[in-house]
């Protein structure tokens, strides 16, 4: 098994607690980002590494466009909780929201 390094340009960006490596073209699902409308520009401006300077913690005046897509749900999670001899059982569901995006300009 081969891996390759992606040698045009990129950024790694912090969006919902949570770290993506990023090119222009990519289309990702992150946590959700409020109200937007199909086609609006999003800006990411926590980059904490770009192809050629690494932040400390985030790289100064970087920035990632994105265009909006749509909104998205995730998988249904089914939570069963259940105590022994007590007759007491419970059955929960979640099913998380996510933005999709198309990374614009890194």
């Amino acid at each position: 098994m081969t891996t390759e390094a992606k040698t045009d340009k990129f950024s790694v960006i912090e969006t919902g607690g949570k770290q993506y490596m990023v090119s222009v073209g990519d289309v990702l699902d992150v946590e959700l980002l409020g109200e937007h409308e199909e086609g609006a520009k999003i800006e990411f401006d926590k980059v904490l590494m770009t192809a050629d300077k690494v932040g400390a913690p985030y790289v100064e005046g970087a920035k990632v466009t994105a265009t909006f897509m749509e909104m998205k749900k995730g998988k249904k999670i089914s939570i069963l909780r259940y105590k022994a001899k007590s007759n007491r059982d419970r059955k929960l569901g979640h099913r998380q929201k996510y933005s999709r995006v198309k990374i614009e300009t890194v």
